[in-house]
């Protein structure tokens, strides 16, 4: 860090910047102390033992549904629901691997996160790294959250970067309308028409060869254990399909707790602060819990990343309580409701642009 050193602060220059609450932040610091003292950074691993199952137990009931009862069209669509089931609880459980949170050393976590992301979902342990952890230490920040980079080509997102963008008079979509084509360029296309090819790009142009081969073996298993069920046709029509389902699935779910919040260019505001601002919670409930992976406790997430999901909700009540202490504001909904808001989100966002584009 010796070339990075300017130089020393007088005893009398204030060594925290002005944006930041460095109360809050020595709060948090406290929080996370008496978190570890709880144990609650340590991994039930028997969790996770009993996910990774459920996902193996659902893929082979998809194959079995077509083998037992053959390839019409009630068997298909069963089939195509079960494996969208498998790569979306396969998601969640990657991400738990690629965020550390599982086991104690780096080595195992990395290692399930390649089988896992790589070989039970066809995508790169890389790519989602680069992607997730930019996401994570600036959430909702322009140019720096890429989860956020539709803004401005797709979508017009947060007040104040949509009327920005109005007064700078840019038009790249008709972005009044976002709330109703978000229908069918949102969680229909993202996988099937962006991910699935990006992921192979990524990895050939940065010469992921580890990452290709784990991708390699989820498509032969695929191939040798559907082709001759469907044919290589019947294969294409169900992959898609269940692409088409998966991609619905994860777009409700990971843009209901960062899209209707805060977005705007990074202010440098403190780590704490960054976080809770582009967060929001969907409430607890058995179903909600294993729909999202548990990322409807997405405040925890954020301040705790590498914190097992199971103990999320023992540690909010301590969140809720900081929040509440600094007058911040601890958002808690209902999954309908989520859902709703993000369309909500994108049609404020989008009146507001045009206000700003015909008047400002």
């Amino acid at each position: 860090m010796n070339s990075l050193l300017i130089g020393e602060l007088a005893p009398e220059q204030p060594s925290f910047e002005p944006t930041k609450n460095k109360e809050l932040t020595d709060e948090f610091r406290e929080l996370r102390a008496a978190v570890e003292q709880m144990g609650l950074m340590k991994a039930n691993r028997a969790f996770f033992l009993l996910h990774l199952l459920h996902i193996l137990l659902l893929d082979a009931a998809a194959w079995l549904t077509l083998w037992a009862f053959g390839t019409s069209f009630v068997p298909f669509v069963l089939s195509a629901v079960l494996l969208s089931a498998v790569q979306a609880q396969a998601g969640w459980l990657q991400h738990d691997f690629g965020h550390l949170s599982v086991f104690g050393t780096s080595r195992w976590n990395h290692l399930l996160h390649h089988f896992v992301i790589g070989h039970l979902k066809g995508a790169p342990a890389s790519w989602w790294n680069h992607m997730h952890f930019q996401h994570h230490a600036k959430p909702n920040c322009f140019r720096k959250d890429p989860d956020i980079n539709m803004h401005p080509f797709f979508f017009a997102l947060g007040k104040i970067l949509s009327v920005e963008l109005g007064k700078q008079k840019k038009k790249y979509m008709p972005y009044n309308h976002q709330h109703k084509y978000f229908f069918l360029i949102g969680p229909p296309a993202l996988l099937p028409l962006y991910f699935q090819w990006y992921i192979f790009y990524f990895v050939v142009q940065r010469k992921k060869w580890v990452d290709l081969a784990w991708m390699v073996t989820f498509y032969v298993r695929i191939a040798l254990t559907y082709v001759p069920l469907l044919g290589v046709k019947g294969l294409l029509g169900l992959f898609f399909v269940v692409r088409f389902l998966e991609s619905n699935w994860f777009v409700w779910v990971t843009q209901m707790n960062h899209i209707p919040m805060h977005i705007d260019h990074d202010q440098n505001r403190d780590w704490v602060s960054t976080q809770l601002q582009a967060t929001c919670n969907v409430h607890k409930s058995a179903f909600n819990d294993w729909f999202s992976g548990h990322l409807n406790f997405q405040i925890e997430h954020h301040l705790f990343p590498t914190m097992p999901r199971h103990n999320y909700h023992k540690v909010a009540p301590l969140v809720r309580s900081l929040c509440a202490k600094h007058g911040i504001e601890y958002q808690s909904k209902p999954l309908l409701v989520a859902f709703a808001d993000i369309v909500r989100s994108l049609k404020e966002s989008g009146q507001l642009w045009l206000d700003a584009y015909l008047h400002q």
